[in-house]
């Protein structure tokens, strides 16, 4: 039989299957193993157009989905899902968190210490030299510069950090094997090399519209902070900040000229609270640097010498059969070891946002450590 995640995989690839359904099926048939034995008509049943509900019959096949996964190893096309201890751990907190990265490079780059670097795509001659050297210092410093390949200040950014041998991950708004922009080939082929290059989109997707946007709240999902070098009011990387916000991580803004068009997006977030940057301790000077000074650990391993849990005891000293759980999903295995408990009273105990809530309790329902009961009642399995 196949496992869950291989079954999520080709689940996530099937055309009209987006996140919401995806949450909806993981909400109400927790065990995927079972998806490949509906009928068209059972899938009609959960409200899916009979064309899609044919697709997941036929994308849902074992040796479908095992034709799918050999395609991708033959591709070079690494896939973590939600799943997998391999999955940044910091994308979890979001409130909608991918199901699936696809990736190529280097994969231990996933749960590294990231920082967001965005901005205009029609750059001027300051935002560039301060990109390359904002870029440049951070990844130095052992930081992941994480952007978004496009024209501009992202790609300014991935080759300073690239110019360094330092550490960069591309997040593209296309699949992982569409190059875009198509100038940017040879900057894909080194991050691909030396750095990592990851996508939510499956796999022969082409750019469009809202893609890009989409792709934004990864680039602040899996970062600590995300500095805005250069935007007018109107750019895009202003909705990485606004993501940032809402994930409650830190904006970075980098001020310019008051003259000049290019800086009045970032002038703007300054406004609003944005933590000005003048230099790179401006940055490195919100973090412990035992986050980013790495010896080749991951990031969890590291952030177990460093945070304490919500009892303040070490997370090392936290029970053996949860270690393997994210800070998040242990508070709310702690909360329900005293006891079954409603979604209002967990959000009460935990202090946490609603959407950080929602996202946490589903991946403990994934890794079958909790399940819900009627009335949106949480408990222990």
């Amino acid at each position: 039989m196949l496992d869950e995640r291989s079954i999520l995989i080709a689940l996530h690839g099937t055309t009209g299957i987006g996140w919401k359904r995806i949450y909806d099926i993981l909400q109400q048939h927790a065990d995927l193993r079972e998806l490949p034995t509906w009928s068209a008509g059972r899938w009609r049943s959960l409200g899916m157009p009979e064309k899609v509900a044919q697709a997941l019959v036929a994308h849902l096949h074992e040796q479908q989905i095992e034709a799918l996964l050999n395609k991708y190893r033959q591709q070079h096309i690494q896939v973590v899902t939600i799943m997998d201890e391999e999955y940044p751990v910091l994308m979890k907190e979001i409130a909608q968190p991918p199901w699936v990265l696809y990736i190529r490079g280097q994969q231990k780059l996933l749960n590294s210490f990231c920082i967001g670097m965005v901005g205009t795509r029609v750059l001027t001659a300051y935002g560039k030299r301060v990109g390359e050297w904002l870029a440049g210092g951070l990844a130095e410093r052992g930081i992941t510069v994480v952007s978004g390949m496009a024209r501009g200040i992202d790609s300014v950014c991935h080759e300073a950090a690239l110019q360094v041998n330092g550490s960069t991950i591309a997040v593209l708004g296309t699949g992982i094997d569409v190059i875009y922009p198509p100038e940017n080939r040879s900057l894909y082929e080194r991050l691909h090399q030396n750095g990592l290059i990851i996508s939510e989109y499956p796999p022969g997707t082409r750019p469009s519209p809202g893609t890009f946007p989409q792709r934004n709240r990864i680039i602040a999902g899996m970062s600590h902070g995300s500095i805005v070098v250069e935007a007018d009011e109107r750019s895009g990387s202003l909705i990485t900040a606004d993501y940032a916000m809402d994930c409650n991580r830190d904006v970075f803004a980098v001020p310019g000229p008051i003259t000049s068009p290019k800086s009045k997006g970032t002038l703007s977030l300054l406004k609003q609270g944005a933590i000005l940057v003048t230099d790179i301790s401006d940055i490195t000077a919100e973090y412990d640097s035992s986050l980013y000074k790495w010896c080749d650990k991951p990031y969890d391993e590291q952030e177990e010498n460093v945070l304490v849990s919500t009892d303040n005891q070490s997370l090392c000293s936290a029970p053996a059969n949860i270690s393997h759980l994210t800070e998040q999903e242990k508070t709310i295995y702690l909360i329900l070891e005293q006891g079954d408990a409603s979604i209002d009273e967990i959000q009460s105990q935990s202090q946490f946002d609603f959407g950080l809530l929602h996202t946490v309790l589903l991946s403990l329902i994934i890794k079958k450590q909790i399940s819900q009961r009627a009335g949106a009642i949480y408990t222990l399995i």
